[in-house]
């Protein structure tokens, strides 16, 4: 997991896989940035090969605490395998995806 910061957007880029074991990390470091006061992010899933169910709820859990607090979660680059699983989970109707972290940034509300 990468970060930086653009503006006011936390951008969060995954590689690798996002499963039983790096879920909760992931799940974890957002909490931490969120308690940091960060409440607008984009997570780039372009460098994601895998995602299991651990991974989807820890998305969902972290949109979930981001609502909250009237954060945003936006997320960007889904391609290949990861993509075919937000669309059978029908994520892809639940969250603001976009073709690339750009397209993401230029429509977060400022």
């Amino acid at each position: 997991m990468d970060t930086e910061k653009i503006g006011d957007v936390r951008i969060v880029r995954l590689q690798g896989r996002l499963g039983e074991v790096s879920a909760p990390q992931f799940e974890d470091r957002m909490k931490e940035m969120i308690e940091e006061g960060e409440v607008l992010f984009v997570v780039d899933l372009g460098g994601l090969e895998y995602i299991s169910s651990a991974g989807l709820r820890s998305i969902l859990s972290t949109a979930k605490e981001l609502k909250k607090l009237d954060g945003l979660l936006f997320l960007s680059d889904l391609r290949g395998p990861v993509k075919e699983v937000f669309e059978i989970s029908h994520f892809v109707d639940i969250f603001r995806i976009f073709g690339s972290v750009q397209e993401a940034l230029e429509a977060m509300p400022r």
